[in-house]
């Protein structure tokens, strides 16, 4: 049994019942599990390993909720599309994905994660060319020491079959079941603190059958995992299910079971006040991906009226092809100031009029700047994600918790003049790299440089792969 020491952290952010911030704070750690939490004079006098956080920030690891780690191989394509013409653009570059570029290029997105301050990643893994499964991308999480839910996606309909990925890209939906049960088998930790989870994951709507969406549900829940797929990211999406099913996207999944506290839903981008409304009913939770959203030009979900209805919502990066970014923290900060444009964060539905009689500026603005601010923004990096994800376990330094957190140095170029507010400091300002990262008790980022990570040999490697798919080689 080993213990560990964080002490003196300028401030400590707890994201606890009471939202305790402990200047000065610090946490005393036995093996993975937090001990005890509080001011440094009240804490242990040492352990088997201090860390000295003067001059930090310390609170949860962040929780991404939301991914495509092997979109890291392909970014920057299709700069000016739309979802459906940017996947029918890459899908065929996908298609020449190998074992080894899961492995590397997760191993690249998952790096990138950790260095922004990500603790916990899940991520939605639905292509599978050329002998690729979903375990050469849990290889790499392992072994970079990250918290991981796997979700194994699924695609079933190929071009032949009305759907937009080339036929080499789908699987037998038979063997998608079959695979989907040995995945869960094999590597889902159902115990406290599990490090790798699996959770069943149709790509969308418009990608696999009505029967595949029912029989995932039985399955994930026979086995009491969770259910993840892509929801009404788009008008398309919208009028494709409206045109194909006679429904709108929520009111489809829903007749499939698609709905409850075991499901999260990735965008979610298009939905009205009965949708949200049937969302915080059923316990259902939202992956909100906004740098993403903004790139393909899908629009703003509507964040601020899901938070008051009380749907549960956590934070994705979503593919690194249609946000070109892994920075967890950044996609707070995207977050918190969509969310002030938002039209007041309304649903879909609504219109806002502005009366003829406004005068002056703040008249005429159609925004909200309270809408969400930079505490609420870090609630849903941390506390939304582990709850999206259905983990009580993660996101909260207090006792009896996973000893998950991060720390970043204060005294920093892009902090300066915000030290006054330090934790507003890290959504406002340019969101930084993190300069401690400690996973399940085990220093995983020190000096921010991940431990025992040859990170200019990965990147080589990577960008070679890279190069090869983009070519055809």
């Amino acid at each position: 049994m080993s213990t560990l020491l964080l002490k003196h952290a300028d401030l400590l952010v707890t994201m606890d019942a009471t939202r305790r911030q402990i200047v000065d704070g610090g946490l005393f750690i036995r093996d993975n599990v937090i001990v005890q939490v509080g001011p440094t004079a009240e804490l242990p006098p040492t352990a088997d390993r201090v860390l000295d956080a003067r001059g930090m920030i310390v609170l949860p690891g962040l929780i991404n909720t939301h991914h495509h780690l092997y979109q890291t191989l392909t970014r920057c394509m299709a700069q000016d599309s739309v979802l459906f013409d940017w996947l029918t653009t890459l899908y065929p570059i996908w298609a020449r994905l190998t074992p080894e570029a899961i492995t590397v290029s997760a191993k690249v997105g998952l790096a990138e994660l950790m260095l922004s301050g990500c603790t916990t990643s899940s991520d939605h893994l639905y292509i599978y060319p050329n002998g690729c499964r979903i375990e050469h991308e849990i290889e790499a999480a392992v072994e970079l020491g990250i918290r991981f839910t796997a979700t194994r996606g699924s695609m079933s309909l190929g071009q032949s079959k009305g759907g937009l990925p080339p036929d080499s890209c789908v699987e037998d939906e038979t063997f998608i079941l079959k695979d989907s049960q040995r995945t869960i088998e094999q590597y889902h930790e159902r115990q406290r603190f599990g490090m790798v989870q699996v959770a069943l994951a149709p790509c969308s709507p418009f990608s696999v059958s009505s029967d595949l969406m029912r029989e995932s549900a039985a399955l994930a829940r026979a086995y009491g995992v969770r259910l993840h797929t892509h929801l009404a990211e788009t008008m398309d999406e919208e009028r494709f299910c409206l045109e194909k099913f006679g429904m709108r996207p929520v009111d489809y999944v829903a007749s499939l079971g698609w709905t409850g506290d075991d499901v999260w839903h990735a965008h979610c981008v298009c939905l009205n006040r009965q949708e949200i409304a049937r969302f915080a009913a059923t316990g259902s939770g939202v992956a909100h991906c906004p740098s993403s959203n903004m790139r393909l030009a899908s629009g703003i979900a509507p964040i601020r009226a899901m938070r008051d209805a009380g749907v549960k919502v956590g934070l994705g990066v979503d593919g690194s092809a249609s946000n070109d970014s892994n920075h967890l923290l950044l996609e707070a900060r995207q977050a918190m100031l969509l969310q002030r444009v938002a039209q007041a964060g309304a649903a879909s539905v609504q219109t806002v009029e502005v009366p003829e009689t406004s005068v002056g500026l703040r008249g005429r603005s159609l925004g909200n700047p309270a809408a969400l601010g930079a505490a609420e923004a870090l609630e849903i990096a941390t506390l939304g994600g582990a709850a999206v994800l259905g983990r009580d376990d993660i996101a909260v330094l207090a006792p009896g918790m996973a000893a998950d957190f991060i720390g970043y140095r204060l005294e920093r170029l892009d902090f300066a003049g915000a030290l006054h507010d330090p934790l507003a400091a890290l959504v406002f300002c340019t969101p930084p790299k993190v300069d401690l990262s400690v996973i399940n008790g085990k220093v995983r980022v020190q000096d921010g440089e991940i431990v025992g990570l040859d990170l200019p040999t990965l990147i080589r490697r990577h960008n070679e792969i890279s190069r090869k798919m983009l070519r055809g080689e």
